[in-house]
């Protein structure tokens, strides 16, 4: 079956299903009156395919569905039919009924376990049997692995090539019984049914807090989010935290002693019902640790009394590590996958108390779910009481995101951010663009080339300008206001995410003071919208999957190179002397295992990761060093160089990694964007979105990854002479290099 089967299916995004008569519809007995095909089902695949209900070739009931195609096809075409999955078990299971008349190439059923989000999780398309030619009806079965995150099941029968196939009277079944109507209904838990607050928290404003009050939200804070991720009950679903949250607020702030705060805090753990013995063994393993819980706060005596100190350290002890209702890991992978976490996004702007919601919920992820917490650079302890002020003030929707993307900012991680288009934000930077790239080399702000043919060079600016300053402010004034709302790992990102915005506003023109080789210039540079701009992040060099640069020299970049076509690549540049792999990009696929085994003449450990100890929130464990194995054919004798930059984050810098482990490779550029690792999202009140680097990334030796980025063997950067006339000066040096005995 073709390689770009298995692609297109897996890129099937998550829908609802219908509910209805499930029985009758994997048995093809529903017929859609709009268009005669089965009801429920939906094409995949390329458009030489069609479907239909047969009523004739049938193997019981009234129809099966028919898949065809003509002798020109080249491709493949489905047809899929999704069914939400809330029942626990430990397999699934589709069968069904095919019959093929002359499949040239092959067809069979297919089916898909997604997680939340349309994450893959487990895949078959029966590509082992290839089943092609003529064949009467016979019973066929595929049976996944179906994991505790499992959201949504993807099924159907496929076809590659020219032919005709049947699929008929499907089945599903979950550790031998059959899936059934009653079974797909989502699972209720009490917490779901406590909407006291859906409207509003009751906090609707307030005054300027005191220092008592701050003290008293901050450690409300503090102990809220432990019971989030510690208590039991909570974990099972029977206390909904959003809605606790604002039963608790206005008491802890009445509170007029840390002793009165405590007996609040107190009575509420104790409403959440009783803490069982630690089941598990209770005392914390001393190996494999990277990063301890920072619990120490549990023995504040300042602050919490020593009834409320034993009830968290009982708490602490019980070491829960079944199913929870705010959080799991993902399989296979480690990072944390957060749930129930409602943005509100029906609110517009959240009252107070659920400014103080986002602010708590954002604290406490950090807290326990962030890998990198020892990374931040400062104590998070004391992030929370400086914010509580800040999110309770921020009574406009300006200022409710600001003060989030401040916050945001404070854990320096570039996968971190406010995601999506936002149409408050959007009016604060404003909606109109010099038709100009911008970049920064040797620390300034130069001109890098046009994001309009036609605007750009009538704007007045030129490739290699330096951009001084921006209607008068000078660009350092500019950079220092804008970084603490530019959340980023390390410095080149920062000015990276930085510079696209620099000539960003309102107005319809921009005045520049500019520096043109050495000489100060004043421009008043128009401003369009971006409907007539290209404000696509600009990709070095954007060639076919390979070139020749030079005889002896090949070039290959990760945006271009799709895995089917690796093979092909390095059989062209097997009589190279060496190979560029540019990495200043985003790769356009995952095709690691498929690219480096050809670099490596025996398997070599490239990474290894640290993720969350279930029954241990804030805990993080190594994992063993996963190694890059080596190709079937003789590796690659010539030089490796891989290019890196700014532009090279989280898979980019994933590659980089391993691509070094090749015996003659050299990384070659600058510092990258230092945010490496699978990515956690999540919502926040007000239909805010963002996400954190959800599992930590190292050496095998246990060299960082995060804020440091993939620091090159031999640094080059660009210059300013070498923009204006339009080099690629790290491409050039990779080429000398290699051509260097």
């Amino acid at each position: 079956m073709l390689k770009s089967t298995f692609l297109l299916l897996a890129l099937l995004g998550p829908a609802a299903a219908a509910r209805a008569q499930l029985a009758a519809a994997l048995s093809m007995e529903q017929r859609d009156r709009r268009n005669g095909e089965a009801l429920g089902w939906t094409p995949v695949g390329g458009l030489a395919y069609s479907a239909a209900l047969d009523s004739v070739v049938r193997h019981a009931g009234r129809y099966a569905q028919r898949l065809s195609a003509g002798p020109e096809a080249r491709e493949f075409g489905a047809r899929a039919y999704r069914v939400p999955v809330h029942v626990g078990g430990k397999q699934v299971t589709l069968t069904g009924y095919l019959r093929l008349a002359e499949v040239r190439d092959a067809a069979g059923l297919w089916l898909r376990v997604n997680g939340p989000d349309g994450q893959l999780l487990a895949f078959d398309n029966m590509h082992q049997q290839q089943l092609r030619g003529t064949r009467d009806w016979q019973q066929f079965s595929i049976t996944l692995p179906l994991a505790p995150e499992a959201r949504e099941l993807q099924l159907g029968g496929i076809l590659s090539g020219p032919g005709t196939v049947w699929f008929d009277d499907l089945r599903l079944s979950i550790d031998g019984r059959e899936l059934t109507q009653e079974m797909l209904q989502p699972r209720s838990f009490p917490a779901d049914h406590d909407t006291a607050f859906v409207q509003g928290s009751g906090l609707t404003t307030l005054p300027p807090l005191s220092p008592r009050q701050i003290e008293n939200l901050a450690v409300l804070g503090r102990v809220w989010g432990f019971a989030k991720y510690h208590h039991p009950a909570v974990a099972a679903g029977q206390h909904n935290l959003d809605a606790a949250l604002f039963r608790l607020l206005p008491r802890v702030l009445k509170a007029r002693s840390a002793a009165a705060r405590s007996r609040v805090l107190s009575a509420w753990l104790t409403s959440l019902g009783p803490v069982p013995a630690c089941a598990a063994p209770c005392a914390e393993p001393a190996a494999q640790v990277r990063l301890p819980a920072d619990l120490a706060w549990l023995d504040d005596a300042k602050q919490l009394s020593p009834a409320l100190r034993r009830q968290l350290h009982a708490l602490r002890a019980v070491r829960y590590t079944g199913p929870h209702y705010y959080v799991r890991f993902a399989a296979n992978v480690g990072n944390p996958v957060f749930e129930h976490e409602d943005a509100y996004g029906y609110l517009g702007t959240p009252d107070a108390g659920y400014r103080l919601l986002a602010l708590f919920r954002y604290w406490n992820i950090i807290e326990y779910y962030f890998p990198y917490r020892y990374a931040i650079g400062e104590d998070w302890q004391r992030v929370l009481p400086e914010f509580v002020p800040k999110l309770a003030a921020a009574a406009d929707p300006l200022a409710y995101r600001l003060a989030v993307l401040e916050l945001i900012g404070r854990i320096h991680d570039t996968h971190a951010s406010l995601l999506g288009n936002d149409p408050v934000l959007a009016d604060y930077h404003g909606k109109l663009y010099a038709p100009v790239r911008v970049s920064f080399a040797e620390e300034q702000a130069v001109v890098t080339g046009y994001l309009s043919p036609e605007h750009g060079p009538t704007s007045g600016l030129q490739r290699g300008d330096v951009i001084e300053a921006v209607d008068g402010v000078p660009v350092a004034t500019l950079l220092a206001q804008r970084r603490p709302l530019a959340p980023a790992s390390n410095d080149a990102a920062q000015l990276r995410n930085l510079a696209p915005n620099l000539l960003r506003g309102h107005a319809a023109t921009v005045q520049l003071q500019v520096r043109r080789a050495g000489q100060p210039l004043t421009l008043a540079v128009p401003r369009y919208p971006a409907s007539e701009l290209n404000l696509k992040p600009e990709v070095p060099n954007p060639w076919e999957p390979y070139r020749t640069l030079r005889p002896g020299v090949g070039y290959v970049s990760l945006n271009n190179l799709a895995k089917g076509q690796i093979e092909g690549v390095m059989l062209e540049a097997r009589s190279t002397r060496g190979l560029v792999i540019d990495a200043r990009n985003y790769p356009s696929e995952f095709s690691l295992f498929s690219l480096v085994p050809y670099l490596l003449p025996q398997a070599q450990p490239f990474v290894k990761f640290s993720a969350g100890a279930p029954g241990r929130p804030g805990t993080f464990e190594w994992t063993e060093p996963l190694s890059m194995p080596a190709g079937r054919k003789t590796a690659y004798p010539g030089k490796v160089v891989i290019l890196v930059n700014e532009q090279t984050q989280s898979m980019a810098e994933y590659y980089a990694m391993a691509l070094r482990t090749a015996p003659r490779a050299t990384v070659l550029g600058s510092t990258t964007a230092g945010a490496d690792g699978n990515v956690s999202p999540f919502d926040l009140p007000g239909g805010l979105s963002t996400r954190i680097s959800g599992i930590g990334v190292y050496y095998p030796d246990g060299r960082e990854t995060q804020r440091i980025g993939i620091v090159p063997d031999v640094e080059v950067k660009p210059t300013i002479e070498g923009i204006r006339e339009g080099r690629d000066e790290v491409l050039d040096r990779a080429v000398a290099l290699i051509e260097t005995n």
